[in-house]
């Protein structure tokens, strides 16, 4: 009854639905594409998709945006290791999420829309694509889906699964219905104890902890290699990337920069990246009404002695940032975002800042303060003195950028461990079956 109730809410909100998506294409004209897989309508297969075979598994991956497909990555080149002609299919919320698959994989497997959370959709879904095994990454507990799945015996994994106690809060406002997908999960495979804990709380029957899977993403050398070029074109210059900003914590960057270094007052070269490529844009519109003097990654110029601030407007390119920066702050933790990845920087060696708000990296954020490899700030003003401390410490900035490095290795081996868990499960199950 309770799933019944959510089913009539999530009808209700479907007109609603669609007004979002065209408000988000203003800015963003992909939210205007593939319309009909969001509701579980996918046509024929693609023409340039792997084929579905009934003798090899078909694995299906959902990662909602960026962050989530990312974090896939070091799974999906695990399991096309141990099943090479294994089909992937991996399903997204978000254009960009879907951009960074193509941009990871390309052709190499098939990507659509997960549809909206109604039992139709869903059961559509499935039975176009047929998978073998689901693994939903972190944490996207829909009901109907979930149910959908434990109907036809498909088992389903939530895998890299965290749960912020602010996440938790919101789903214990519905318990039953909360408890009851958590008990048709196959296996739930947390990245840490406390996340662990809350899925316990809200009725997960077994959750194990497999540590974070984004500890086993190697920065790309083909990324490190235009992180190298990205340097020569700022030349010898220290460098401070603002990395993955959200709305807002920009301007307060800007603003405590020109109060601390005024017009010309350092050398060091302020590099801002904002998280959604939408936003680009309006950045640039920031940094010209601050009366910086501003150039563009996309223009593809080398950087000028007299410019002062670079905007990161390129896709795709976050590990080359951090290879070119000397010390970097990790956006979304000044206000109060969360955090976005501050694992990535720590794996390429560069001291790391992050602001008060780290809860989508709690157990992370704690552990790279221990090792060293990074320092919290409080405020805008802050950030731009720490930053300013560390360019002028050489000896200091190297032994913050090793700790990141060493930090990062020494929590490696949750694709592993999740692996495990997978060729369990794929040892029961018979693709033929599907």
């Amino acid at each position: 009854m309770t799933r019944f109730f959510y089913t009539l809410a999530i009808f209700a909100l479907l007109p609603w639905a669609m007004l979002h998506l065209l408000w988000r294409a203003r800015r963003q004209p992909e939210y205007l594409h593939h319309w009909g897989e969001r509701f579980g309508f996918y046509g024929s297969a693609p023409a340039d998709a792997v084929p579905p075979s009934p003798t090899f598994p078909t694995f299906w991956i959902h990662a909602v945006s960026v962050g989530e497909t990312r974090a896939a990555q070091p799974l999906i080149a695990a399991l096309r290791e141990r099943f090479p002609d294994c089909r992937i299919l991996l399903t997204h919320m978000t254009p960009t999420g879907r951009a960074t698959s193509e941009a990871l994989f390309g052709d190499s497997i098939e990507r659509v829309y997960l549809p909206y959370d109604t039992p139709w959709a869903m059961r559509r879904f499935l039975h176009h694509f047929r998978p073998t095994l689901g693994l939903i990454m972190e944490t996207e507990l829909w009901p109907n889906l979930i149910d959908a799945c434990h109907a036809q015996g498909l088992p389903l994994l939530l895998v890299n699964a965290r749960l912020s106690e602010r996440s938790a809060r919101r789903y214990a406002r519905f318990p039953r219905l909360a408890r009851r997908a958590l008990e048709q999960l196959t296996a739930i495979s947390a990245i840490g104890a406390d996340d662990a804990e809350r899925l316990r709380t809200l009725g997960a029957p077994a959750v194990s902890v497999t540590g974070n899977m984004k500890f086993d993403m190697t920065p790309p050398a083909e990324q490190l290699e235009i992180g190298q070029l990205l340097r020569a074109r700022i030349g010898t210059r220290p460098v401070f990337l603002c990395a993955s900003t959200r709305e807002g914590e920009e301007t307060l960057i800007l603003d405590a920069w020109q109060a601390k270094v005024g017009v010309g007052g350092t050398a060091a070269l302020l590099v801002i990246v904002p998280r959604h490529p939408q936003r680009f844009d309006a950045v640039a519109q920031l940094v010209a009404a601050s009366g910086l003097k501003m150039q563009r990654r996309s223009d593809d110029l080398p950087v000028a002695a007299d410019t002062q601030v670079w905007l990161g407007d390129s896709m795709g390119e976050m590990f080359a940032y951090y290879a070119a920066a000397d010390v970097a702050f990790v956006g979304g933790s000044l206000l109060d975002f969360g955090c976005q990845n501050l694992i990535e920087p720590c794996a390429v060696g560069v001291p790391v800042l992050i602001g008060p708000s780290t809860f989508n990296f709690a157990e992370a954020a704690r552990a790279a303060l221990e090792a060293g490899a990074a320092r919290q700030i409080a405020n805008a003003r802050e950030l731009v003195e720490q930053a300013l401390a560390i360019l002028a410490d050489e000896p200091g900035k190297v032994t913050m950028g090793e700790a990141g490095r060493a930090f990062a290795t020494r929590h490696r081996g949750a694709t592993q461990r999740t692996m495990n868990q997978i060729m369990v499960l794929t040892g029961k199950v018979n693709p033929a079956a599907r």
